[in-house]
């Protein structure tokens, strides 16, 4: 998988954008020595297909029935049980890696996005119930999971910051995490062990940027700008990330032990056909980053012939001027982020609902 390899070595960590028992019996180990897979992410979409599609649930859902348990708390012994088995696949990569990579994503209950207080609570919950150095914690980037970022790391979790789709969020994102390993180096505690990621979104703003961009008139060179705006605002996301880490701010936190909080690419499957499969990837390849795929981007990926994009620093002027087109024309990428963030915590909101009453069919067949 030479092309994997080259993604790898320049810098980019591949994790597979999945999880299921189906995996865990058979491909996830495979995918690990094969692949080049250094992490897995999940999310309430992926649990419910999971769960909701496999019979390989079903006898431990009757079990836990048989216990007393609501179907809420069976889905989280289901996941967190999930979780846990991915992690001791990851120790290995784990341990060698530094605790950069071999690391494993849940997500607390995206019912509680809007509020701080039972995030908090659940992602402690969540910390405690996998019990596994390797754990990230998910936490959406909305105003209210700003303060938990900060106040999970402070607690010493380890954080996967998901649904971040601006410029503007980011920067608030870097500055929740950095908070929260302030106040633990203020109390003199480790900050070393703590590490972050921050999944920047991608493909969900071409599609919503395309689609506005497909009702303009033709005359004003609108459609020239289609497929362009998630990557341009993908690679100034990482301008911004290297100004932070640059930053004295950072260079005081390093000293004192700080890992960066990578960048994570997520959504990188395309949505539109006429797009490469690889558009997502081979755009975004750079040293401390992660790139979460799902299975068919990553099989994809493994047949590129070659990195061929130009480092992406070498295109941080051309993106701004993409988004500066865009701006032109009534775009506005912060208030696509808006309406992106709404619509993201609703998809994933609706499948954890559906996997409820999934749940409570079993329990009562």
């Amino acid at each position: 998988m030479k092309a994997l390899r080259d993604i790898t070595e320049a810098g980019t960590s591949i994790w597979l954008d999945d999880l299921s028992r189906e995996r865990l019996a058979g491909s996830l180990a495979q995918y690990i020595s094969q692949y080049e897979i250094r992490g897995v992410t999940t999310n309430p979409a992926i649990f419910s297909a999971a769960i909701s599609g496999s019979d390989l649930y079903r006898e431990d859902i009757k079990r836990l029935a048989a216990t007393g348990l609501e179907s809420d708390k069976i889905i989280e012994e289901l996941t967190t049980d999930d979780v846990r088995r991915a992690c001791d696949l990851f120790e290995d990569l784990f341990h060698s890696s530094g605790g950069v990579d071999g690391r494993v994503s849940i997500e607390v209950d995206p019912a509680l996005a809007r509020n701080t207080e039972e995030t908090i609570s659940e992602g402690l919950s969540l910390q405690r119930k996998v019990d596994r150095h390797n754990l990230l914690v998910k936490v959406p980037a909305t105003k209210e999971g700003l303060s938990a970022i900060t106040r999970l790391t402070e607690a010493g979790v380890s954080v996967n910051i998901t649904l971040i789709f601006s410029l503007s969020r980011y920067r608030e994102v870097i500055d929740a995490y950095a908070q929260g390993l302030e106040r633990r180096l203020i109390r003199g505690e480790d900050i070393s062990q703590i590490h972050s990621v921050a999944s920047f979104f991608v493909s969900r703003v071409d599609t919503e940027v395309d689609a506005r961009l497909a009702a303009m008139d033709e005359k004003s060179g609108a459609l020239k700008l289609k497929g362009q705006a998630a990557v341009a605002n993908a690679v100034l996301a990482y301008r911004l990330f290297e100004e932070e880490s640059a930053s004295d701010r950072w260079k005081r936190l390093t000293k004192s032990g700080a890992n960066l909080q990578r960048p994570l690419w997520a959504s990188t499957g395309v949505k539109d056909p006429a797009y490469r499969a690889t558009l997502y990837v081979d755009s975004l390849v750079a040293p401390n980053t992660v790139n979460t795929m799902p299975d068919a981007t990553l099989k994809a990926s493994a047949l590129l012939t070659g990195l061929t994009e130009r480092p992406i620093q070498d295109r941080y002027q051309e993106s701004d001027e993409v988004l500066l087109s865009l701006s032109e024309r009534g775009i506005n990428l912060e208030e696509v982020a808006v309406k992106l963030e709404d619509e993201g915590l609703k998809k994933f909101l609706d499948p954890w609902v559906a996997l409820g009453e999934s749940v409570k069919s079993v329990m009562r067949s």
